[in-house]
């Protein structure tokens, strides 16, 4: 028993009755501005019930019921109201969740005895429900998934609902069951397609939700798959719904059917149906009616799940007035658990009881930006991007320099849209590789060694002036860092970490789920070149995704689009370059189209939000006339990081 619910004694009287001291209340202990841990995990409730969601997703004709695995302090069976913190994931009887892979796991009634990660472990003991949630579709849920499209969203939002009294949900024995136990505020938290979920259930403006905490997680399925018309994955959709659900294939091959028709890998374009598993402009959820806070975690360097999807969705809440946090690290696909673990563990503490517990503990007025700069290097600042970032445009000149001056009238440079030796486009590091050297496919230019250190802070964005000789082409543009240096290994398999054989505490702990893991650290490279940022586009989508333009061979066009984001110091002696190139072998699944891309160098630019020590943040970059020779790798492989969604 613990101390929160000890009752009061029956004493004695005289005569023989007896007087019952008055029960007392159960309560949560809040000391120095957080929730303590004076509630039992050990004694805690463990149950499952199945929530019936408003949608039909395998088309049976019955309601999807979503299997809801539920840990909360036992003295909620005495009268203590609890908020919620849930997990709803796809993965949890396939991939698993965390860095070690964990599954639940099951007593002979069917409920749950481990909960995946540490959120059970932590919070329960300080007055919160976990929710473990299976995704509609997938494990002990009905349905079929989607891939991120209106049915995996409302099956989650149909739990919230329940805990706020709106919708119906069923003990295993068919008996209606109500959430009595909960305050019926509620926060979503999770990794890649737990947290697309959370940001997919805040975005239909569901009521109950109070916050959400989204870890590299997708806010448009669009452009998870793609960037402006060229494909990252062919399949994309009906193969990773095909991962997640362990069910017999045949049950859901029409959805999936449907799923691979509808994301119409012919042409990269964004149709009906991406719209409708786009989280910030589209038919089932869009950023306008996020309701809740947003505590969003994402590395600038992964290569998965894109920042931009990140970039995109704080720039969408930004503009609807949404209450905000983030954490940016220099990793790949990696929890800020397994990056910062103790900083992560406390700051997520003060942020559920600020927003879940109403615990005015002033994590509001800090600074909004945790952001990594370099290896287990940590700044904060007011805002991201940075409120002192100012944009310099970069241009190219003849012969290959990079500065702020424009070209003359009439300097070209051309590239062809060729294949590599390995079929599809060309590798990254060939695009890199001696930039001062020809190669015909692609053009590169170099800037003069850097006056001074700056830093990149926010999404660079490119515009070329381009004359073709076929009607589109594939273009790849990337701003590379020359200058050796130690930098987070996020291309490796680790993506930026290393898994050690020691393991640290957050949380109480049973025989059958402790509350341990095992530490790790951050991973190196020393390298003499960097690509900073990235970013591709089909010609023919640059002024729609939708309807695409085919260029006129022979006439010059202007062509724009941003690259993914970045947080990057841009170091004093190191040299910036832009190359310009066709398919991306690494990174795109298009065929060259062959075109040959004619550059107008006086029309070609890319800008670039930096902050400086001076006021002049242009300062930091050199005249474009060269007046120091390259001397720099003449080959260069980069590995490519794997496709790692969990």
């Amino acid at each position: 028993m613990t101390v929160a619910a000890l009752t009061g004694a029956a004493l004695a009287g005289a005569g023989g009755g007896a007087t019952a001291l008055a029960q007392p209340s159960p309560k949560i202990v809040v000391k120095d501005g957080v929730t303590q841990p004076v509630f039992s995990y050990e004694d805690a409730i463990r149950e499952h019930v199945y929530v019936e969601s408003s949608v039909d997703s395998d088309g049976d004709g019955a309601k999807d019921r979503v299997n809801v695995d539920i840990i909360r302090p036992e003295e909620t069976e005495h009268g203590l109201k609890v908020p919620v913190i849930m997990d709803e994931s796809p993965y949890y009887d396939n991939a698993g969740r965390g860095n070690e892979s964990e599954l639940k796991t099951y007593d002979a009634d069917g409920d749950p005895v481990k909960f995946p990660l540490f959120y059970d472990n932590y919070f329960v003991p300080r007055g919160y429900a976990f929710l473990a949630v299976d995704m509609v579709g997938t494990t002990r849920s009905d349905g079929c998934p989607v891939s991120g499209g209106p049915t995996d969203v409302l099956g989650g939002k149909a739990v919230v609902d329940w805990l706020n009294g709106r919708a119906k949900a069923y003990r295993p024995d068919g008996t209606p069951v109500e959430a009595a136990w909960t305050t019926g505020r509620t926060g979503m938290i999770g990794k890649s397609y737990d947290g697309t979920l959370a940001n997919g259930v805040a975005a239909t403006g569901v009521k109950g939700l109070e916050t959400i905490v989204p870890i590299s997680a997708i806010s448009s399925w669009y452009d998870y798959s793609r960037m402006n018309g060229v494909k990252y994955w062919t399949d994309e959709q009906p193969g990773l719904a095909s991962y997640v659900d362990t069910d017999p294939p045949e049950k859901c091959a029409e959805v999936n059917a449907a799923l691979d028709a509808g994301e119409d890998d012919a042409t990269g374009d964004y149709n009906a149906y991406w719209k409708t598993a786009d989280y910030r402009h589209g038919t089932i959820a869009r950023a306008s009616r996020v309701r809740a806070s947003v505590f969003a975690a994402h590395g600038v360097n992964d290569l998965n799940v894109k920042d931009d999807q990140f970039a995109e969705w704080w720039r969408a809440l930004a503009r609807n007035g949404v209450r905000r946090k983030v954490w940016l690290s220099q990793r790949g696909h990696v929890d800020p658990f397994d990056i910062r673990r103790d900083a992560w563990v406390d700051t997520l503490h003060r942020w559920f009881d600020h927003e879940l517990q109403k615990i005015p503990n002033g994590i509001m007025r800090e600074p909004r930006a945790d952001i990594e700069i370099g290896p287990d290097q940590w700044i904060t600042q007011r805002d991201w991007p940075s409120r002192d970032a100012h944009e310099i445009v970069l241009r190219p000149g003849p012969g290959g320099t990079l500065g702020l001056e424009r070209a003359p009238h009439g300097a070209t440079a051309a590239f062809t849209d060729a294949p590599g030796p390995r079929g599809g486009g060309q590798s990254e590091g060939a695009m890199v590789s001696d930039p001062a050297a020809a190669r015909p496919y692609r053009a590169a230019f170099v800037s003069e060694p850097l006056p001074a250190t700056g830093r990149l802070s926010g999404t660079p964005d490119v515009r070329l002036r381009i004359k073709l000789d076929k009607p589109t082409s594939n273009l790849t543009a990337l701003l590379v860092d020359y200058g050796e240096d130690t930098r987070v290994n996020y291309l490796g398999s680790g993506a930026g970490i290393r898994t050690l054989d020691t393991e640290d505490c957050h949380g109480q702990s049973t025989a059958a789920d402790d509350a341990c893991y095992r530490q790790t650290e951050v991973t190196t490279v020393t390298s003499p070149v960097n690509v900073i940022a990235r970013g591709w586009l089909d010609a023919q989508n640059a002024h729609s995704l939708s309807r695409p333009r085919p260029l006129k061979p022979g006439r010059y066009h202007t062509v724009g689009w941003e690259t993914l984001s970045q947080e990057y110091l841009l170091k004093k002696g190191h040299r910036l370059a832009l190359v310009l190139a066709g398919t991306d072998a690494d990174y795109n699944t298009e065929t060259p189209t062959g075109a040959q891309v004619t550059l107008d160098l006086r029309g070609t630019s890319i800008t670039v939000p930096v902050t400086a020590a001076g006021d002049d943040p242009a300062a930091m970059i050199a005249p474009s006339q060269r007046t120091a020779p390259w001397r720099g790798p003449s080959e260069v492989t980069l590995p490519v990081q794997p496709r790692d969604l969990y």
